[in-house]
């Protein structure tokens, strides 16, 4: 007897302002054109009257500047955790003397750190 197969069901997140998310453009994705994913920031969030999807408005951030997207379905975000985006700082090798071991992100914190707090590193938790 053939075993039946569930789809995998992502749980749906739901999204605040200043959230940083990873968008995909599925048009363009599809399409095979560049830049098909952005990073974005959450502006708002709405419900379409038409068919009560939830949708978001982002921002999308990018070095030449931004620019605002409308109706962007959640299917095609992903969060971006600050975990992520600090893991270098977390985990640097504060006590090699080389900073060559570190990322440049983990020696502008240091750095920073010992400027506004003396020679004082933070208590590890």
């Amino acid at each position: 007897m053939a075993q039946q197969t569930q789809p995998a069901v992502r749980p749906q997140t739901r999204y605040l302002k200043g959230d940083l998310v990873l968008f995909r453009d599925v048009e363009r994705f599809w399409l095979g054109l560049p830049g098909h994913t952005f990073i974005g920031r959450v502006e708002r969030s709405w419900t379409n009257v038409h068919n009560g999807k939830l949708l978001y408005d982002l921002m999308e951030l990018n070095a030449s500047g931004n620019r605002a997207r409308g109706g962007i379905d959640p299917d095609y975000m992903r969060p971006l955790p600050a975990t992520d985006a600090m893991r270098d700082i977390d985990t640097a090798p504060l006590s090699e003397t080389d900073t060559g071991a570190m990322t440049p992100a983990a020696v502008a914190w240091l750095r920073q750190h010992l400027t506004q707090h003396g020679s004082a590193l933070p208590v590890r938790r």
